[in-house]
């Protein structure tokens, strides 16, 4: 089937509202019935609407896909222009360059206006014609406040209110829908059946394409087919194996999400095969379009490069127009119905498998007044939602039931050494699972006769935690770490626990860790009875705008956090190879969380599934499952999770001691100077001796 036959019938039931509202949009160019400098404003949005609308029609009738590649750079070009670096500082979309030319209360509003109507670069793409119309009309709707006089902001805001909240009947099921059913075709038809050798048909997904894009397909197209079916059998065979290692039922699955960076679409279309071969169906979904569906800005899903990062950052918080408890709870119910009508792809769906990529250079964002943020009401209703979204999702897909599997390559932007980069990074993804495991569990069993851990820096790293263990009732039969090796999380290496919060205390500091996008400098967190005390950075002038970079992105508005994971990580391979090429600060979590000691605030590793039994190669239960915050669950779920767990990794550059201390007081050494200590882990510090 090609895609854009597949909304059809959809499609027709809202072609004549369309054509009106492209006939009335086409109108604004000429009129006059607006004052400046809004007309300005609604003439240049008209014309990005009637571009789109070309791409659609294109797209429709196919002629898109027969288009040469310098064409459709052309067009890709023109229809993310207005948002690149260059023209971004004068463009609507911007909303310092709003407020300044439409004014401190009208031109933020009209500057979310802009972003969303930019939707339609996807719709375009995928023929999804409804989205567009709604998006027309809701630009002819603000049009026409303005033909009889310049409305009040507040009227405006209204206007945007009841659209967002009307229609949350399309919107929420769709992306509903689009996470669990395998029969959306568009860009699984893109993977399977396109000639991925000939490069343009990155230009068919809608997204940015820059330079990256071009050079990872390149690249990849170049790679032996060996090579892709290594990478890709160390994907899906992670994913089997979270299933086994957690001893859930793989076989009552049927479908599964791969999310992936555009470029990597070779060794996608054969980890969709080995999946297939699982009896598993690949649902594959791009990154959320609309600002409702977005969680601070970021959304998953497969998406190219960005092509502004402080763009996306400026309209991070645009929900903040709209978000009041009636439309939290009209959007809550609207997803209640969905899941109901999803029910079925719901219970069959195993859970995400993503790939993700690293290299980019560190973003320092700049905080703009003008650009929306949430109250003090909105964070806490925010919250509230993201809770309540959680736990309705857990009743139809129970976490207990699912698993995820991720792994991460570089990208071209690292830098010259990129292919060598990347070679190395098959090999360490490809570490011998039974070597590690054995060295891992000299670790473990140290660990288990200590009551509490202390973990120090050195040098300008003031590091000194004190993390809290478990009592084991049973040693003989019960453990506190788990034993990881390569299965959910790609590469392996790290040996991890649920610390008991009371007791836990101390300072956490890292001189340079990439998060979300965001390169943190000189991050530091105090922490008292395992919950975040107090945090700063040295990522602005002023430490108040650090502080509230770290509570959007760490904290994720929350006021505290408890620390819901302690691990070592044991992966000394990847951190020699990082320091030969001085890449660490660019590398992903995924890869640093095992590089060192690291500490992950939010959840456990274990939410929505403490109660199911997890065990150790050895034979051994991991009964640190849960902590004082998890276990309120049986009491009010609403208290128990947070929906986040971001991990912050101490390299072992900066790394003094690890040590237990057992009730006796004896000191247990797992790493002094930086070094590993256990016996039987020897073998690990001899690529640590590269870099001395």
């Amino acid at each position: 089937m090609i895609y854009h036959e597949f909304w059809k019938e959809e499609n027709e039931s809202v072609r004549e509202r369309y054509e009106l509202s492209l006939e009335r949009i086409a109108a604004m160019e000429t009129e006059r019935t607006v004052a400046e400098p809004y007309r300005q404003y609604f003439v240049h949005i008209a014309r990005f609407i009637r571009m789109v609308s070309d791409v659609f029609r294109r797209t429709e009738g196919a002629a898109f896909r027969q288009a040469g590649l310098a064409e459709l750079q052309e067009v890709n070009r023109r229809l993310y222009e207005d948002i690149l670096p260059k023209q971004y500082e004068e463009s609507y979309a911007n909303p310092a360059c709003a407020v300044k030319r439409l004014g401190p209360e009208l031109g933020a509003v009209l500057s979310y206006l802009y972003a969303e109507i930019r939707g339609q670069i996807a719709f375009a793409h995928e023929c999804r014609l409804t989205e567009m119309t709604i998006l027309n009309e809701l630009f002819i709707e603000i049009y026409n406040l303005f033909e009889v006089d310049i409305p009040s902001c507040e009227t405006v805001q209204e206007i945007i209110y009841w659209f967002v909240s009307d229609y949350a009947d399309v919107t929420v099921p769709y992306r509903i829908r689009e996470t669990l059913d395998p029969t959306l075709p568009f860009a699984k038809e893109l993977v399977m059946e396109t000639d991925l050798s000939d490069v343009r048909y990155l230009y068919f997904y809608g997204e940015y394409v820059s330079e990256e894009e071009l050079a990872v397909a390149r690249f990849m197209n170049r790679l032996p087919q060996d090579t892709i079916d290594k990478m890709a059998d160390t994907y899906t065979e992670g994913y089997r194996k979270g299933f086994q290692v957690m001893g859930r039922n793989l076989s009552v699955k049927k479908t599964v999400q791969i999310i992936y960076p555009i470029g990597f679409e070779r060794m996608v279309r054969k980890a969709i095969l080995n999946f297939r071969a699982m009896g598993l169906e690949p649902v594959l979904y791009r990154k959320a379009v609309w600002s409702s569906d977005k969680k601070n800005g970021s959304s998953n899903g497969y998406s190219g490069t960005s092509p502004n990062r402080q763009y996306d950052y400026d309209h991070r918080y645009d929900n903040a127009l709209y978000l009041q408890k009636a439309y939290t709870d009209r959007k809550l119910s609207v997803q209640r119905s969905a899941y109901e009508t999803y029910r079925k792809e719901a219970a069959r769906y195993g859970g995400p498998a993503v790939i993700d990529t690293f290299g980019e250079s560190g973003f320092q964002p700049v905080n703009k007044p003008e650009a929306f943020s949430l109250s003090g009401k909105q964070e806490k209703l925010a919250l509230s939602n993201a809770s309540e979204s959680a736990r309705l999702s857990n009743q139809y897909v129970p976490g207990d039931e699912t698993s995820f599997t991720i792994i991460a390559f570089p990208k071209p932007e690292i830098g010259p050494d990129f292919e060598k980069i990347f070679a190395e990074t098959i090999r360490i993804n490809t570490l011998d699972y039974e070597v590690y495991k054995k060295i891992q569990q000299n670790i473990v069993d140290r660990l288990d006769r200590a009551e509490h851990v202390i973990v120090t820096g050195r040098g300008n790293n003031h590091t000194h935690m004190k993390i809290m263990l478990h009592k084991l009732e049973k040693p003989e039969s019960q453990t506190n770490f788990e034993n990881c090796v390569a299965d959910v999380n790609i590469p392996l290496g790290e040996v991890f626990t649920s610390p008991v919060l009371a007791g836990t205390e101390g300072v956490l500091e890292v001189s340079s860790v990439y998060l979300y996008d965001i390169q943190f400098k000189n991050l530091r967190l105090e922490f008292k009875d395992g919950r975040i005390a107090g945090y700063s950075c040295d990522n602005f002038p002023d430490r108040e705008e650090g502080r509230k970079l770290i509570k959007q992105r760490i904290l994720k508005n929350h006021e505290t956090l408890p620390i819901g994971e302690f691990a070592i990580g044991t992966n000394t391979v990847a951190y020699a190879m990082a320091r030969r090429f001085g890449i660490i600060e660019k590398l992903p979590i995924l890869i640093v969380e095992k590089m060192g000691p690291h500490f992950a605030v939010g959840d456990t590793c274990y939410n929505w599934s403490e109660d199911v039994a997890v065990y150790n190669p050895d034979g051994k239960e991991i009964i640190a499952r849960d902590n004082e915050i998890s276990i309120l669950r049986k009491e009010d779920l609403s208290r128990a999770y947070f929906n986040c767990h971001t991990d912050i990794t101490i390299p072992y550059s900066e790394l003094g001691e690890i040590y237990g201390v057992s009730r006796t007081g004896e000191k247990l050494p797992v790493i002094a100077d930086g070094r590993f200590v256990v016996p039987g882990t020897e073998i690990l510090n001899e690529a640590l001796e590269e870099n001395a």
